[in-house]
């Protein structure tokens, strides 16, 4: 069974590199997304599994549109990156629907298939 993965960043190139890195790990990137509002109709048009999110995007920002996502029925689990190291508490990110706060050079080592896998709690 696949895990299907929307991949969201404003930056083409690194939307090209998550998705070859998803597809190595064993995931299925179904789709991507270059702003906010992009990402809420990719994640009600395919009905992910998981959703690769980056915080800075145009519009609306990561945390807003994980936000309007955790509220629908179903939500898939969000991975939130950015190039910024900053720290959230996991009460914080779980309070917005984020399963967890990635840097985007750590994203190589984190153990992606294994986060947008595991059942929710």
């Amino acid at each position: 069974m696949y895990i299907n993965i929307v991949v969201v960043d404003d930056d083409p190139e690194f939307r090209r590199i998550a998705a070859l890195l998803l597809t190595a790990r064993g995931l299925r990137v179904v789709a991507e997304s270059g702003d906010g509002a992009e990402a809420l109709a990719a994640v009600r048009a395919h009905r992910p599994h998981g959703l690769l999110l980056d915080l800075h995007l145009p519009g609306l920002d990561g945390l807003r549109v994980a936000r309007q996502i955790a509220e629908e029925d179903d939500p898939p689990r969000i991975v939130l990156t950015s190039t910024d190291e900053s720290f959230w508490s996991q009460q914080e990110l779980e309070s917005a629907g984020i399963e967890c706060f990635v840097v985007k050079d750590k994203l190589f080592d984190a153990d992606l298939r294994a986060l947008f896998a595991a059942t929710p709690p």
